[in-house]
C-alpha cells in the first residue's frame, strides 16, 4: 500500500491530475496544444536516393558510370551530385539508394584508409580489401541501416588485377564482369553483358566507353528517376580518374510515333 500522503486517490490516468496532487515542477502541462505540434515530426525514412550505377571490366581496367541526380522523393531535387568516389589509390566506388547513408560509409572508409596509412607498413588497401570490410560492416549493421538503402559497387585494379564486386545491405556479395544497381539492374545489365561478357580482355577504353554511354542513354530514356548528367570513373594501373559531368546526346523525336497502348486510329 502507497502511504505516501499525496498519492492518495490518484487518477490511474497519470496524464490527468484533477486534484492537483502532483508536484508543481513534475505535474503535467493540461493546457491547449498546438493541433499542429503532434503532426510536426522528424523523418524516419530519409528518402533522398541516386539510381542506377553501371560498372565493367575493359582491357585495361575497370570503368564505372553514374548520374548525377539524388531525388527526394519524386522529385529531382539534387542534380549535381557525385556517386562515384575514390578510395585510396586503386578502388572506385558507386552507390544507389540512400544517399545519407552513402555519405556514412564514406567516412567509415576515409577513417579506414588513414589508419591503413599511418600504420606505414608498406601496404596499401586494393579493392578486394576494401569489398570485403563493406561486405562485413554491412552485415554487422543490417538492421540499422536505412532499408531504402541498395547498394554500392566496388572496382579497382591492383597488382595487374581487376577487381569488380557487388555488396548490399545485407552483406550479400558478388562479382562478375558487368555489373549494375537501381533501375540498372532490369534495363542496363543486359545490354552490359551482351556487349562485354567473353570480350574483358580485348575492349579498349574508347569502346567501353561507348558502351557505358549507350546504357545511360537508355536509362535516360526509361527511368523516371535519372537525368542526362553523368560521371565515368576510370580505374588503372597509373590510378583512380572520375571525370567531371557530362551531358548526354539524346533525341527524343520517336515520341512523335507514339499514341499509347491498345488499338490506334490516328
Amino acid at each position: 500500500m502507497d502511504h505516501f500522503p499525496t498519492n492518495w486517490g490518484r487518477p490511474r490516468n497519470d496524464a490527468y491530475d484533477p486534484y492537483g496532487t502532483y508536484p508543481i515542477a513534475h505535474r503535467p502541462n493540461n493546457g491547449p496544444k498546438d493541433a499542429f505540434a503532434d503532426a510536426v515530426q522528424r523523418t524516419q525514412q530519409p528518402i533522398v536516393t541516386g539510381t542506377s550505377v553501371l560498372a565493367i571490366k575493359y582491357k585495361d581496367g575497370i570503368m564505372m558510370a553514374a548520374d548525377n541526380l539524388a531525388s527526394y522523393g519524386s522529385l529531382a531535387r539534387f542534380k549535381d551530385i557525385q556517386r562515384l568516389q575514390p578510395v585510396g589509390a586503386h578502388t572506385v566506388i558507386g552507390a544507389g539508394g540512400d544517399m545519407s547513408d552513402f555519405q556514412y560509409i564514406q567516412l567509415m572508409l576515409d577513417e579506414l584508409i588513414i589508419d591503413e596509412f599511418s600504420a606505414q607498413d608498406g601496404h596499401t588497401l586494393g579493392p578486394a580489401e576494401v569489398h570485403e570490410y563493406l561486405a562485413q560492416v554491412m552485415y554487422a549493421r543490417r538492421s540499422k541501416m536505412n532499408p531504402l538503402w541498395n547498394s554500392i559497387l566496388v572496382g579497382g585494379v591492383k597488382d595487374g588485377k581487376r577487381f569488380l564486386a557487388y555488396v548490399d545491405l545485407l552483406g550479400t556479395t558478388y562479382s562478375a564482369s558487368t555489373l549494375a544497381t537501381g533501375y540498372g539492374a532490369y534495363i542496363a545489365q543486359p545490354l552490359l553483358r551482351t556487349a562485354v561478357e567473353g570480350k574483358e580482355d580485348i575492349l579498349t577504353e574508347e569502346e567501353a566507353y561507348k558502351i557505358l554511354e549507350q546504357s545511360m542513354r537508355v536509362l535516360y530514356y526509361r527511368d523516371a528517376r535519372t537525368i542526362d548528367k553523368y560521371q565515368v570513373a576510370t580505374v588503372t594501373e597509373k590510378g583512380v580518374y572520375i571525370s567531371e559531368s557530362r551531358r548526354l546526346d539524346t533525341n527524343w523525336s520517336f515520341a512523335e510515333g507514339i499514341r499509347g497502348y491498345g488499338a490506334q486510329t490516328q
